[in-house]
Formats: C-alpha cells, structure tokens, sequence
C-alpha cells in the first residue's frame, strides 16, 4: 500500500470526517454521516483505495 494522499487533501479529509462523524453522533444529519468514517480512514493511513484506481496522487514524489 503506497501512500497516495497528502498534505492538504489529507487534512480536508480528516476534518470532514470528523465532522460527518461528530453530525451523525448527536442525531444532526442522521445515520448516512457515519460514511464520515471513510474520509478520516483514507486521512489517516494516506491510502485512498479510489485514488488508486484513478492513478490519482496528491501527495509529493520522493526525489
């Protein structure tokens, strides 16, 4: 598993994670914001399964 998340995209994602989670946990946006749990998982290990498959990276090439 490469890390293909980085930086910026890596932050957006935890934090709107989090907050999909914090919603869903005090009844706000209803069950659907537990899928705020995918967003901070690809946060936290930097791997992004449909970044991936897409051949997308947003994280810096080592030299």
């Amino acid at each position: 598993m490469q890390s293909n998340v980085g930086g910026i995209d890596k932050v957006l994602r935890i934090i709107a994670g989090v907050v999909l989670i914090a919603l869903a946990a005090t009844g706000t946006i209803g069950l659907w914001g537990w899928i705020g749990v995918v967003p901070l998982l690809t946060g936290l290990f930097n791997f992004c399964p449909a970044y991936s498959l897409l051949g997308i990276k947003t994280c810096k090439l080592k030299s």
